[in-house]
C-alpha cells in the first residue's frame, strides 16, 4: 500500500498547517518528574506482583490539571501539544521500571552485588536503543496499519487529552467552545478523581506501615483435612487498583494460580510428605516442619518458574504468524522512512540517519561498558533480538494493548537463546551470568520501550503532534528515569536486607580471607549497631552454610549471611524487628534461567511438573501466561488483585445497564470502563500506595528507632494491628476504600 502522511478520511485533531506552542521548557521538564514518579512506583509494584498499569492516561490527566492550576496564577494556557509532549516523557518510567524489575534484581539472586553502574548503563542503553529502532517503523506501524492497529490505550489517552482541550487548541482545531464547558469541566472532574486517589493511597498506607494502624496483611492457616493450606491477602490500595484497572478476567486467573499453590499444591506436598524422615530434595528440612511459605520457597517456586516460563514461550510460539508480519511491515517501512512529504509537521521523524547513529553508537558502548561483562557476541545478540523483538512489541502493542503484550514472554526466549549458545561455546563461569543477564535486560527494556513509544506516537497521531518532538521528549524521558530507578532500586534492596549472624545458619563457617579482596559495610537499619568492615565471600554451594553473599572477619570466619531485601527469605532481623521482602517474581524466573543452563543444578523434576501445568491449560483452551504467574505468586499477592477484579465486574456490570451504554458494542463497552471515573481513581490508588511504598522503604533505614517504637506499641495496645481480632478488625479500612472506589465508579445515568 502506497504510503500517505493522511490516511482517507482521517484528519489529525490539530491540523498540520496550524502553529502552536509543542515541545516547551515546562512541557518537557513536567513529563519527566511525572516520568521519574510513575516510574518508581511502576518498579515498586513489579518486585511485589511482576507487573506494572499503564502511566499514560494517568500522567495525561495530571499534567492537564497542573497547568490548568498553573494558569489561574498567571501562567499562559497549554496547548494540548504541550499537553502530549508531556505524557510522552512522563510513559517513559513506568516501561523502564518493567524491564529493570524483571531482570536486575536477578543479579542479586544470582549472588552479585546489585551495582549501580550496571542497572544505570543497562536502563539508559536499553530505553533508547528501544525508542531508536521503533521510529522507522513509525510510518507503517501508526500511518499505514491506522485503521488495523488501534493501539488502546494511545487511542484512549488522545481521547483524554482532546477532552480537556482548551481553548486555544480548539480554535486550532476548528472549534469554538467557551471556558465553562462540559469538556473542561469534565477534565476537571477526572483530575480531582485521580489526585484524591494518590491522596487515599498515600494516607492508607502511611497509616498501616509507618504508624501501625491496622495490619498490612491478613493470613489464615488451615488444618487438617486441609493441612498447609493457608489464604490471605495484602490489604494495600495499590493491588486493588490494579485488580480494578486489569479487569476480572485476567485478576481471577491469576487468583486462580494461587489457589492452585496454595490449597492444593502446598497441602499436597504437606500430605506426602509428613511421615518422610529425611530432606526432600532440593528442601533442606523436613517437611513436617515445614510451613506454607517453606514448601512454597522449597518445591512450589521450582513449579511456578517452569509454568511461566513454559507459559511465555507458548504465547511467543502463538504469535509467531504475527511477529513475521511485524517483522516484514518494519522491513518494508524503513524505505519509506526518508520519504513522504516533509514539508507536513505531522510528518517529520529525527533523520535516519542520526537513528542508525545512535543505534551503533549504543551498540559500541555496551560492548565496551565494564560493568556489563559484555563481549562481541552478546553485544550482536542485542542488535538481533532487540530489532526483533522491538517490531514485534510494537505490533503487538497495537493489537492488544501495553498491558497484554508479553515483554517477559520474549525475555525469556532471549535468555533461553543466550545461555544455550553461552553453554556451546563452553561460556558457564560466574562473569557468563552477567553477561547473558545484561542481554536479556536490554532486550526487555528495548521492547518494552518499543510499544510504550508506539502508544505515544498513536496519540501524537491522533491529536496532531509532531513526531520528531515527540521522540525527543520520550528519550529525554527515558534518559532522567533510567538514571533514578537504579538509585530507587538499590534503596528497596537496602531497607529490606537483613544481616543473619552466621552462628543462625553457617555455625562455624570459615574461609582464607587472604583469598577476598572485596570488602563491604552493613546497610540499611543494622548498619547503626555495627560500623565494622568486612570482606565479601560470594559462596556458590551448599555445603556448611546456603549459597550467597557472605561478610568475613579478618581471620576468616564468617560473621554475617547477607540476605537481600529482594527475594531474600528472612523475615526478621536479630532485634526481631520485621522486614517485608519482594518476591520479584519474574526476575526470579531469569536466575533460573541462566543458573539452570549454565551450570545444569536445576531441579528440573519440578520445573517440569510446572512446564505440565501450562500444556494442560493450553490443551484446555485457557491462555496459560496469566495463570501460570498466580501459580508464582503468593497468594496474598494475587487474592486482592482478584478483589479489584470482582469490584470492576460489579460496577461494569451495573454500568452496562444505563441508557447511554444501549447501543454500544462489548468493545466499546470495555473502552468506556478503561476511560471510566473508576479508573482514574484506582490510578491514583496505584500511585499513592506504591509511593508510599517507596518512600517507607527508604525511610526505615534512617527512622528505625521511630519504627520500632512504633511497633511495641502497636503490639502492646492497638488491637487493629495484634491480637485476636485483628485479621477481622484489618478488613474495616480496606473495606472503606473498597467501597469508595466502587462509589466513584458508579456513573449516573444520561437524559436521552
Amino acid at each position: 500500500m502506497p504510503y500517505d502522511p493522511n490516511p482517507p478520511g482521517f484528519k489529525p485533531y490539530i491540523p498540520a498547517t496550524a502553529r502552536l506552542p509543542e515541545m516547551t521548557v515546562r512541557a518537557l521538564i513536567m513529563g519527566v518528574v511525572l516520568g521519574m514518579v510513575f516510574g518508581a512506583s511502576s518498579l515498586y509494584l513489579v518486585l511485589k506482583v511482576g507487573l506494572t498499569v499503564s502511566a499514560s492516561i494517568p500522567v495525561a490527566v495530571i499534567a492537564i490539571t497542573l497547568f490548568g492550576m498553573a494558569r489561574k496564577f498567571g501562567a499562559r494556557e497549554s496547548t494540548i501539544l504541550e499537553n502530549s509532549i508531556t505524557q510522552t516523557a512522563g510513559s517513559a518510567g513506568e516501561s523502564l521500571a518493567f524491564g529493570l524489575g524483571v531482570t536486575m534484581p536477578a543479579i542479586l539472586i544470582l549472588g552479585f552485588d546489585l551495582e549501580i553502574s550496571r542497572v544505570m548503563l543497562v536502563g539508559v542503553l536499553g530505553g533508547l536503543l528501544g525508542i531508536l529502532m521503533m521510529i522507522p517503523m513509525r510510518r507503517t506501524m501508526i500511518v499505514d496499519k491506522h485503521g488495523e492497529l488501534k493501539y488502546p490505550e494511545g487511542t484512549a489517552c488522545a481521547e483524554v487529552l482532546k477532552a480537556a482541550a482548551t481553548n486555544v487548541s480548539r480554535e486550532a482545531a476548528g472549534e469554538a467552545l467557551e471556558s465553562d464547558s462540559d469538556a473542561v469541566r469534565d477534565a476537571k472532574r477526572r483530575a480531582a478523581i485521580i489526585f484524591g486517589g494518590f491522596g487515599v493511597g498515600l494516607l492508607y498506607k502511611t497509616l498501616s506501615v509507618s504508624l501501625k494502624g491496622w495490619k498490612d496483611t491478613v493470613n489464615f492457616e488451615f488444618g487438617a483435612p486441609l493441612k498447609g493450606g493457608s489464604a490471605g491477602a495484602e490489604v494495600s490500595p495499590e493491588l486493588l487498583g490494579v485488580g480494578y484497572i486489569i479487569g476480572p478476567r485476567i485478576a481471577f486467573t491469576m487468583a486462580a494460580g494461587g489457589v492452585l499453590s496454595y490449597l492444593l499444591l502446598i497441602p499436597m506436598i504437606k500430605f506426602f510428605g509428613d511421615l518422610l524422615t529425611v530432606p526432600l530434595s532440593p528442601g533442606t528440612t523436613l517437611i513436617r516442619d515445614m510451613s506454607p511459605d517453606d514448601i512454597r520457597n522449597a518445591y512450589v517456586l521450582y513449579i511456578g518458574a517452569g509454568a511461566v516460563a513454559a507459559a511465555g514461550l507458548i504465547s511467543l510460539v502463538r504469535s509467531m504468524p504475527m511477529i513475521w508480519k511485524s517483522l516484514s511491515s518494519g522491513l518494508s517501512g524503513m524505505g519509506k522512512s526518508s520519504s513522504g512529504d516533509a514539508s507536513l509537521r505531522t510528518d517529520r521523524d529525527i533523520p535516519m540517519k542520526w537513528v542508525v547513529i545512535g543505534c551503533l553508537a549504543i551498540i559500541a558502548i555496551i560492548t565496551v561498558a565494564t560493568p556489563l561483562h559484555m563481549n562481541l557476541l552478546g553485544a550482536l545478540l542485542i542488535l538481533v533480538f532487540g530489532f526483533l523483538f522491538a517490531t514485534v512489541s510494537s505490533r503487538l502493542t497495537g493489537e492488544v494493548g501495553s498491558s497484554s503484550n508479553p515483554i517477559s514472554g520474549m525475555a525469556v526466549a532471549t535468555l533461553l537463546f543466550t545461555c544455550l549458545i553461552f553453554l556451546v561455546m563452553g561460556w558457564t563461569g560466574g562473569q557468563y551470568y552477567v553477561t547473558a543477564l545484561s542481554v536479556g535486560a536490554i532486550v526487555c527494556i528495548a521492547a518494552s520501550n518499543a510499544g510504550t513509544t508506539s502508544q505515544d506516537l498513536k496519540t501524537g497521531f491522533l491529536v496532531g503532534s509532531t513526531p520528531r518532538l515527540q521522540q525527543y521528549a520520550i528519550l529525554c524521558g527515558a534518559f532522567a528515569s533510567a538514571l533514578i530507578l537504579g538509585p530507587i532500586l538499590l534503596k528497596l534492596n537496602d531497607a529490606g536486607t537483613v544481616y543473619v549472624p552466621a552462628a543462625q545458619v553457617a555455625p562455624g563457617l570459615s574461609v582464607d580471607a587472604a583469598t577476598l579482596t572485596q570488602t563491604a559495610q552493613l546497610q540499611g537499619p543494622q548498619a547503626e549497631g555495627d560500623k565494622n568492615t568486612y570482606k565479601v565471600w560470594q559462596k556458590t554451594d551448599t555445603v556448611g552454610g546456603p549459597a550467597g553473599k557472605y561478610l568475613v572477619g579478618d581471620d576468616g570466619k564468617v560473621v554475617y549471611l547477607v540476605d537481600p531485601g529482594i527475594n531474600g527469605t528472612h523475615k526478621t532481623r536479630p532485634d526481631g524487628t520485621e522486614v517485608k521482602k519482594y518476591d520479584a517474581p519474574k526476575a526470579v524466573l531469569m536466575s533460573y534461567i541462566i543458573k539452570g543452563i549454565l551450570d545444569q543444578e536445576l531441579p528440573w523434576t519440578l520445573v517440569l511438573f510446572g512446564v505440565m501445568i501450562s500444556v494442560v491449560l493450553e490443551m484446555a483452551g485457557i491462555a496459560s501466561l496469566a495463570f501460570t504467574v498466580g501459580v508464582y505468586l503468593p497468594l496474598v499477592s494475587t487474592l486482592p488483585i482478584a478483589i479489584g477484579g470482582l469490584l470492576r465486574w460489579i460496577v461494569d456490570r451495573r454500568n452496562n445497564t444505563l441508557p447511554q451504554y444501549e447501543k454500544l458494542t462489548p468493545e466499546q463497552c470495555q473502552a468506556a470502563g478503561d476511560r471510566s471515573s473508576g479508573t482514574l481513581l484506582a490510578s491514583g490508588y496505584i500511585a499513592g500506595g506504591a509511593l508510599a511504598g517507596i518512600i517507607i522503604a527508604i525511610t526505615a533505614g534512617v527512622l528505625t528507632s521511630f519504627d520500632s517504637d512504633m511497633t511495641k506499641w502497636a503490639e502492646a495496645s492497638n488491637p487493629f494491628f495484634a491480637g485476636a481480632q485483628a485479621n477481622v478488625l484489618t478488613l474495616i479500612p480496606y473495606a472503606a476504600i473498597i467501597l469508595l472506589l466502587w462509589w466513584v465508579a458508579r456513573e449516573k445515568p444520561e437524559k436521552k
